[in-house]
């Protein structure tokens, strides 16, 4: 069975939700961002990125984490790709031109958007977006995300999905990173195509399965 580390208020999200995707039996162990702990190496702290049995799986210490079998992966958008190739189906590329695809838009999603996607969300995760130094940081981000935001709603003209004619895991992985954006109304009022595709990935019953248990966790620790 497949063995999923991390919470769903994280970057595990996007494996959760690609999981519900698959219709995966999944186990899931719960591992906290260490950040939100007040002393994460306490003897009585809840099992989180610092832990020693979570280094145990991943020496670096982030999540998520997934254990396949005997196989143990690390970063979101990677096992996501992983998790695809094997078990996707219609999910993942059916040729080695659509695989390479998929990846492409994966590293862009990593690369030219995530960045500034993750300042944004942690700006409202510090309570600081209507501080004079929140506000500048969102506005940077916003700013720095123009061009690539750009080059996805362009490509998204005429098209519902980013690769071929379905949904694919491109699809999934390029929405969670710019979820963290989606606080900004006016980034995607200013991109019609790109705010219609991230409503048709968001109204998928995986993702809103993921988004009720994820509703479940407490915010605060």
């Amino acid at each position: 069975m497949l063995t999923v580390y991390g919470v769903y208020r994280s970057r595990a999200s996007r494996v959760y939700w690609m999981a519900e995707e698959l219709g995966l039996k999944f186990r899931s162990v719960p591992v906290l961002q260490a950040r939100r702990l007040a002393d994460p190496l306490a003897p009585e702290a809840a099992l989180n990125t610092h832990s020693s049995d979570f280094a145990a799986v991943n020496p670096m210490a982030q999540i998520p984490s997934i254990r396949d079998g005997e196989f143990v992966m690390h970063e979101s958008l990677a096992i996501n790709l992983y998790l695809a190739r094997k078990y996707g189906g219609p999910l993942g590329g059916q040729t080695v031109e659509e695989d390479g695809l998929l990846t492409m838009w994966t590293v862009w999603a990593a690369s030219q958007v995530e960045p500034q996607t993750v300042k944004i969300v942690l700006t409202y995760d510090d309570g600081l977006e209507n501080s004079e130094e929140g506000k500048q940081t969102i506005a940077v981000a916003c700013r720095l995300l123009r061009k690539p935001l750009a080059a996805l709603e362009s490509h998204l003209h005429g098209r519902h999905w980013i690769v071929s004619d379905r949904f694919t895991v491109a699809d999934l992985n390029i929405a969670e990173v710019l979820r963290y954006a989606q606080s900004e109304e006016a980034l995607f009022d200013a991109h019609p195509n790109i705010k219609a595709w991230i409503e048709r990935c968001q109204s998928r019953p995986a993702y809103k399965a993921m988004q009720a248990t994820r509703a479940k966790e407490p915010v605060e620790v």
